[in-house]
């Protein structure tokens, strides 16, 4: 049987581990909050864009639906397991907070491997999307008018990439092509914007790259940090049980 002066050395470490894993599940739930938000705000805004991006893509958002469900109810159960100062669930949390990390590592891995394969898939469905272009709110249509007007561009590599098309040869250029507002630009190349969306795009892809890097190490470092407390905690709870004993 430990001495008293043991014990009590023993309690302030656990009252410690225990105040900073509740301050940690309570961030790491926020997070997966603001994951569910931006899975549905981006199945409500952004599902065009999927769509050219790859068939598959279309399930991204609900993929961040899932993920952020999954972090809001493990963020629950930490801070269950940390007020109970149950050891075994503490080793549970730890053991969930390392398979999301391994996880979100094969992803990391995954998406950079394909990286080259995720823009050639985007410029050929982007070119099947100019081909099948019509004005009447097809939804891959609407997706080149949105990218088309907010990144004024048009076309794929430049604007005579519309001359193949069956819209162009029966009404010319789309209005999402004007350089004006309220322009009628039919063929006349001059009252149109010259660069095409492809460039535009991949640009802004890659410009945002090294803060997506950077965002993903600080998460994986984050979740790192958890399994570290967890594991610290649930020791130091078993030795002090041994030490009662």
């Amino acid at each position: 049987m430990a001495s008293p002066s043991r014990r009590l050395q023993t309690k302030p470490v656990i009252t410690c581990f225990k105040s900073v894993l509740l301050i940690y599940t309570f961030i790491f739930w926020i997070t997966g909050v603001i994951l569910l938000a931006v899975g549905i705000w981006g199945k409500v805004s952004l599902e065009n864009y999927f769509s050219l991006l790859n068939e598959k893509a279309t399930n991204v958002p609900f993929v961040l639906v899932g993920t952020g469900t999954v972090i809001i109810l493990l963020g629950t159960f930490g801070c269950f397991a940390t007020c109970r100062a149950s050891a075994w669930m503490l080793k549970l949390y730890a053991m969930f907070l390392t398979l999301i990390f391994l996880v979100e590592l094969v992803a990391a891995i995954v998406g950079f491997v394909f990286r080259h394969e995720i823009k050639n898939s985007f410029k050929n469905n982007y070119e099947k999307a100019l081909k099948q272009y019509n004005a009447t709110g097809d939804y891959r249509s609407d997706a080149v008018d949105k990218i088309q007007n907010t990144l004024h561009c048009c076309g794929v590599t430049n604007f005579r990439d519309w001359e193949d098309t069956g819209y162009y040869s029966e009404k010319g250029f789309p209005k999402s092509c004007c350089k004006l507002e309220d322009c009628s630009p039919q063929r006349d190349a001059d009252k149109v914007n010259n660069e095409g969306c492809f460039i535009k795009v991949m640009t802004i892809i890659e410009s945002e790259m090294g803060v997506v890097a950077g965002i993903s190490f600080g998460v994986a470092c984050f979740q790192l940090i958890g399994i570290f407390l967890a594991y610290c905690l649930s020791r130091a709870i078993t030795n002090n049980q041994y030490e009662i004993v």
